[in-house]
């Protein structure tokens, strides 16, 4: 199950190295012909994007690692790494880009739109959507954290491809040229997406509370055995997407010897552990 899983991750991340880097090789075309900051900067933000796709299938790789006498847990935490470091891809790219549109504002230069452009970036938007559809289903089929964030990220991306299509359509209607301001706006909202990203992923190695309603499930699960007369103090404990081990308190009946004491445990060890993939 887990190899299949890094399976759809790896094969699913490759697809969209692949569209982000026609994406941004031909955004970067129109940017640069037609004097567009806003297009350009569209056009980095699908790079940093396939780079992120490249750091989730290293990421993969290493946290598929099997468990160790150093590491007994596993390196599923390395993902969490991953997506740090993704995040900061993205914060970066946005600072720049936020630094860039600002030059523009003070020394503006004159855009010039053609046909052709305009239809790249129409086309762009309709594989963005598409790839959006696509990566966070996938991620939502195998609980991949990167993907699902990397899917709604590329249908954001549409949305601001779209804002600079608007822009472009202003201007050759008006002649009122807002590229350096929309750049700026698509800066500002590639910044605060690293900043979410970078603070989930914080939250992530540190370690949350679970899931009320998980836990509520457990217990249940544990209390069906019929020595087990109350579960307590449930923790778990993640070692990365899909890697929880927990521990927990049970009341037994004081007559009750260590022999069959160990052959419970052992018995609701064996059930939760088949049974928590439908839980969690």
């Amino acid at each position: 199950m887990e190899n299949n899983r890094d399976k759809v991750i790896i094969r699913t991340s490759i697809i969209g190295i692949i569209a982000n880097v026609f994406l941004a090789s031909f955004k970067a075309f129109v940017g640069i012909v037609s004097n567009s900051i806003a297009v350009t900067l569209d056009a980095v933000n699908n790079l940093s994007d396939a780079l992120s796709s490249i750091i989730t299938i290293v990421g993969t790789k290493l946290a598929g690692k099997l468990p160790n006498k150093k590491h007994p847990f596993g390196y599923g935490r390395i993902e969490y790494l991953s997506a740090m470091i993704v995040s900061g891809i993205v914060l970066y790219a946005g600072l720049t880009s936020l630094v860039e549109s600002v030059k523009k504002i003070i020394s503006p230069e004159k855009a010039d739109y053609s046909a052709v452009s305009l239809v790249i970036i129409v086309s762009a938007i309709v594989v963005k959507l598409i790839l959006g559809k696509y990566v966070r289903t996938q991620g939502e089929k195998v609980n991949s954290g990167s993907l699902i964030a990397s899917g709604k990220d590329a249908s954001f991306d549409a949305l601001l491809s779209t804002s600079v299509l608007a822009s472009a359509v202003i201007f050759l209607l008006t002649g009122l040229s807002l590229e350096a301001y929309v750049g700026a706006l698509i800066s500002v909202i590639i910044i605060k997406s690293g900043i979410e990203m970078m603070r989930d992923t914080v939250d992530e190695i540190l370690g949350e509370r679970a899931d009320k309603e998980t836990t509520k499930k457990i217990k249940a699960l544990i209390k069906e055995e019929p020595e087990v007369r109350g579960a307590y103090d449930l923790i778990m404990y993640n070692y990365g997407p899909d890697k929880n081990y927990a521990s927990v308190h049970i009341e037994v009946p004081d007559t009750m010897t260590v022999d069959k004491l160990d052959k419970l445990t052992r018995r609701i060890e064996k059930r939760v552990m088949e049974e928590s993939v439908l839980l969690l």
